[in-house]
């Protein structure tokens, strides 16, 4: 071991990862992270959606100096078919209190910001460095190994993403299964902001995001979605690990039937890509959530499996934040103390149980499950555009009665299934 032992030492510059050094380094905390990529956000691609409540409580005032792209106006969920889409579109222009306010954001830029907010407060910061171990002594986690060195901590925070292999290493987060993961397929693809505006009806600064559910993952569970950025879109698909190999197409296929169908293919037009990427996905919510603590160590954010996808809305970077402010606490708690066994850092798991993450994740513990259900992401969005095309469609037959209508469409899904699927859906929400 080093000479220098640390009061935390934090592996991972993601968001959950540099939220706890600032908070930790701001109360005047010892504290060092350890990060594989060379810089903060640099595994981070393409981007994604920021909900300010968490780091507003945080960094008041932190969306006038981030590097943010876009305040979101526009809310648009589609179903679609090969050759339609019915769309569900909301656009808000009330005045908003800062918590109250969700951005679209460049992980890369993000990233590296966050962290140098808690570089200067003081957090040491080590990048270009895999961490190896997590070193125990007596079942106690004093420290990690890095690079041929040994640190020594207090305590380990583990923030090394979804697929956390030192959280598997101490036997705390169990193997990724299937069902509680998707891949993800991303592109930022760059476009002239004046053409981003006019495409999606935005000015300068206002933002747009569109989820789309049944087509982009070939009617498997999963899903595609939009964000628009300042001078470039965030364009991606989902799927279900599990449905991948059932699937008629591969997802590197499904990204590119999506970015061709005709809802899609005029948004993008011109557009250069810029970044590739893909991961997986946490999607089992607090089905899938680790042990938390142990004596010297607390896993966070992705890590801890730390994700809501709710069809409508995909949440992941306020929980992200949150869950390393409440680690940062706690650490800042046990030193107090001086004990960082499992009880002296049970403050953590009490702190996520006494905020909305907890209750959020308990308020939709049914929904994965019932994500699960094939006719979601097939049979409905094909019913949904049949109906429509049926209602605007004048042929020169004479016209149906609108409940007519209604009542052949859920005909061909059969009403027992609509029944059963609704009161499944209302459970799960």
């Amino acid at each position: 071991m080093s000479e220098d032992k640390f009061d935390a030492i934090i592996v991972g510059a993601g968001i959950a990862g540099s939220v706890a050094a600032y908070v930790l380094a701001k109360a005047g905390a010892n504290v060092v992270v350890i990060e594989r990529g060379n810089f903060a956000g640099s595994k981070n691609m393409t981007g994604g959606r920021l909900y300010a409540h968490s780091l507003e409580k945080i960094m008041p005032g932190f969306a006038g100096k981030a590097p943010l792209e876009r305040k979101v106006i526009k809310e648009r969920v589609s179903f679609l078919t090969e050759d339609s889409g019915v769309t569900l579109d909301y656009t808000g222009f009330r005045a908003q209190m800062p918590h109250e306010e969700s951005y679209t954001v460049l992980r890369s830029p993000f990233d590296r910001w966050l962290m140098e907010q808690a570089e200067a407060a003081g957090a040491q910061w080590i990048p270009g460095t895999r961490v190896d171990e997590v070193i125990t002594e007596d079942g106690k986690v004093v420290g990690v190994q890095a690079d041929g060195e040994s640190l020594e901590a207090n305590v380990v925070i583990l923030a090394d993403g979804v697929n956390s292999l030192l959280g598997e290493k101490l036997g705390m987060v169990k193997p990724i299964k299937a069902n509680a993961a998707a891949v993800g397929v991303k592109e930022l693809l760059e476009l002239h902001k004046d053409k981003i505006q006019n495409r999606f009806n935005l000015k300068d600064h206002e933002g747009a995001c569109w989820l789309f559910a049944g087509f982009p993952s070939n009617g498997k569970m999963g899903g595609g979605f939009l964000y628009t950025n300042q001078s470039s879109l965030s364009l991606g698909v989902v799927c279900g690990l599990q449905h991948i190999e059932s699937s008629s197409k591969t997802v590197p296929q499904m990204m590119e039937d999506f970015k061709n169908h005709p809802l899609i293919r005029p948004l993008i037009e011109g557009a250069q890509l810029r970044e590739y990427s893909a991961h997986v996905v946490p999607e089992a919510g607090i089905n899938m959530l680790p042990e938390l603590v142990r004596d010297g160590v607390i896993i966070i954010g992705d890590a801890a499996g730390l994700c809501l996808n709710l069809g409508y809305t995909i949440r992941g970077m306020d929980l992200a934040v949150t869950s390393g402010e409440a680690a940062a606490l706690t650490v800042l708690h046990a030193k107090e103390r001086n004990d960082f066994s499992k009880t002296g850092l049970s403050s953590y798991q009490t702190l996520l149980d006494e905020s909305y993450l907890m209750k959020d994740l308990k308020q939709y513990q049914k929904l994965p499950l019932f994500l699960e259900n094939p006719r979601i992401f097939n049979h409905y969005p094909k019913m949904a555009a049949d109906f429509m095309a049926d209602l605007f469609t004048v042929d020169g037959t004479p016209a149906k009665p609108l409940y007519q209508k209604v009542m052949s469409c859920c005909q061909k899904g059969g009403y027992l299934n609509l029944i059963k699927d609704a009161i499944c859906g209302v459970r799960a929400i």
